[in-house]
């Protein structure tokens, strides 16, 4: 068995969902910006979270999902995961976003789990609090190690995507580290590089580091 670890936005999702709920209050600049800094290892991953959205207290959580069940996904996005199921892989997604985005993902991409954070509601909207399993900058590495010991899986059988620094405590766990459109210092991090938004672009290399062509 073999496993692939898959960030969400910017990754299996093309933009960032927090920026797409923005758009709502025409805050989409704003949480933009602080976003960037967040994915360059500028700022504290924990602190943008929650300052981003304390930004959206108020919005209405029908609007929430509906915009969440409608995120484009990246191109190749379905091909990577279909390819990598038919090559023996446990597919999953690590997000420091929202369940409410990655879940309908999930079911459309055939993923095997995901992993993300909750956003409160209160009184049918947001109330500009946030909790979960993907709140710090270590936590998806600390959740790959977790997967790894309960699958028998080594980091030898391990792929993880991403784009920003927040995926850079899984790259620590993973053989094969794809940096997909990433920030420099992922990429510094990295083995496969992407540049071309297109995920079906890492399916050779992949399947090439580690022995299935």
């Amino acid at each position: 068995m073999k496993l692939a670890v898959f960030d969400f936005d910017s990754t299996l999702m093309d933009g960032e969902t927090l920026e797409f709920l923005a758009k709502e209050f025409g805050l989409q600049e704003k949480i933009a910006v602080i976003t960037k800094r967040a994915m360059d290892g500028e700022i504290d991953f924990f602190e943008s979270l929650i300052e981003r959205v304390a930004l959206l207290k108020g919005l209405e959580q029908s609007k929430v999902e509906d915009i969440c069940k409608n995120l484009p996904m990246m191109n190749g996005a379905k091909e990577i995961i279909t390819e990598l199921k038919h090559a023996g892989f446990k597919t999953v997604c690590f997000s420091g976003g929202f369940k409410t985005a990655t879940t309908p993902a999930k079911h459309y991409l055939g993923l095997d789990a995901d992993f993300a954070n909750i956003l409160h509601f209160k009184n049918g909207k947001m109330s500009g609090l946030v909790g979960g399993e993907m709140m710090f900058s270590s936590s998806k590495g600390e959740m790959l190690v977790t997967l790894q010991n309960l699958l028998g899986i080594t980091p030898k059988d391990t792929v993880a995507v991403g784009d920003g620094a927040n995926d850079l405590s899984m790259f620590k766990h993973a053989d094969t580290r794809v940096s997909f459109c990433g920030k420099e210092v992922l990429k510094n991090a990295a083995n496969v590089i992407i540049t071309e938004k297109d995920l079906s672009r890492a399916i050779q290399p992949i399947l090439k580091m580690n022995g299935i062509i």
